[in-house]
């Protein structure tokens, strides 16, 4: 019965594996032609040289590291599986993680505090993944909270990173004109009308979905488990890897 399991979980992350590596392919045009060119030469460099480099992740509950509410998992959240990634790609740098996420909250909300909590942490990279919880408000609403962050940020200098919603089982990801679809591609257009960063989260997913439970990945119906936190910073890695 062992041997069964452990040949079962090797398919299952020769498979993870496979979807995260055509999902850092499925990037925007910024993540493949150089967005955060300058900043992967800044993290190579070394002591007296280096500086601190500072990523931000703004959101909801799944940044936030929620798994099965009320449980946080925080060092098993995407924030901090980047952040251990980063270090492997460039050991003399200094990395820092900052959530400013907050579980339940929506972009309206995330907009309201965005000078004051999260601007004041001087982000180099701001990563944006409110759209699960944006259902709340619609689009109109959250296209409106999402460009006054982004403009924000680009005006302080930050570069922007934008992701679309990781699934929430309520919704079938393979079906379309639902709500979380429409808030991708409404998120898709904000990054090619603003030139940032897209981690398409919800492309990975439905890619999955198409030949794997999509329950491998999640912890909740809402919330992704560990398995789907690996995909998001894989994905987030098609910026910040050292190709050298």
């Amino acid at each position: 019965m062992q041997k069964i399991k452990k040949v079962s979980y090797q398919i299952f992350g020769m498979t993870m594996l496979l979807f995260i590596a055509q999902g850092c392919a499925a990037q925007t045009e910024q993540t493949r032609y150089g967005y955060l060119d300058s900043l992967k030469i800044q993290l190579q460099e070394k002591w007296p040289d280096n500086k601190t480099v500072n990523l931000v992740f703004h959101g909801h509950s799944v940044p936030s590291g929620y798994f099965v509410t009320p449980k946080v998992h925080s060092l098993s959240s995407y924030p901090y599986i980047v952040l251990q990634k980063v270090k492997e790609n460039y050991p003399a740098a200094v990395v820092n993680t900052i959530v400013t996420a907050i579980g339940g909250e929506q972009s309206e909300q995330g907009a309201e505090r965005f000078k004051e909590e999260v601007l004041t942490h001087r982000p180099d990279v701001l990563f944006i993944d409110y759209a699960l919880n944006d259902r709340s408000i619609g689009l109109e609403r959250a296209k409106m909270a999402w460009k006054r962050m982004i403009e924000d940020a680009l005006a302080y200098g930050t570069k922007v990173v934008l992701l679309t919603p990781t699934p929430d089982l309520k919704e079938d990801i393979l079906s379309s004109n639902l709500p979380l679809k429409m808030h991708s591609q409404q998120i898709r257009q904000l990054a090619q009308i603003y030139k940032v960063g897209l981690v398409d989260s919800y492309a990975l997913f439905k890619e999955i979905a198409k030949t794997e439970e999509l329950q491998l990945f999640m912890a909740q119906k809402n919330h992704i488990n560990e398995n789907g936190h690996e995909v998001v910073a894989s994905a987030i890695m098609g910026f910040l890897k050292n190709e050298n």
